[in-house]
Parts: structure tokens; sequence; C-alpha cells
């Protein structure tokens, strides 16, 4: 497993990361709405501040990319390094194992 690229991971493990690290603001499901998070169904292809509905910040939506593996991957390590602005209060998985496990259950579970 690479440690400065993402790889793919266990999706039941990266499960129970989401359940303990995000579903309190966050969704997975396309029936779901935002939370204090949006909903993060169809994340992968989408770019940055794109959710119908939810009030991102300004930096947010300049970002401009798109989300994948990679770019979640440097994203999740680091939310507030990443895109400087954002109003994401989570202060990242900083090791590589959880967050190939994490992006594979994304991968997986937003479909």
């Amino acid at each position: 497993m690479g440690k400065d690229s993402f790889s793919d991971g266990d999706d039941k493990k990266g499960a129970n990361l989401f359940k303990t690290r995000c579903a309190q603001c966050h969704n997975l499901a396309a029936s779901e709405g935002n939370k204090i998070g949006p909903n993060l169904h169809g994340l992968f292809g989408r770019k940055t501040g794109q959710v119908d509905g939810f009030s991102y910040t300004d930096a947010n939506k300049a970002k401009g990319i798109t989300w994948a593996e990679d770019t979640l991957f440097e994203y999740l390590e680091n939310p507030k390094k990443y895109i400087p602005g954002t109003k994401m209060a989570f202060g990242g998985l900083k090791k590589a194992k959880d967050r190939n496990d994490l992006i594979t259950h994304l991968r997986n579970a937003t479909k």
C-alpha cells in the first residue's frame, strides 16, 4: 500500500471509519439530504462545491478540482491545508491506510 498515493483499501474498515468519523456530518445515499456537510452520493467525478442546496465557502467553490481517489487521498489527510478557508471541521486522517480504507468505502457506497 502506497504511503504517498491512493491504493485500494479495506471497504469494511472504511465503513467503520465513515461511521465513527464522518457520518455525523455526511450522508451517502442519494435519497438522504445534506447534513452539516454535503451529501456524498455521486462524489467521484464531481467538482468541489457542487451539491445542490448546500452552502459552501467561496474557497471550496473556487478550488475547482474533481473528486477522485487521488484528490481525496490528499484532501483527507488535512482538509484545511488542501482547501484553506473550508468550513469542514475535521482534522484529517494522518495514516495513509485509513485514508485508503475510507476512500475505498466511499467509492463503493456513493455510486
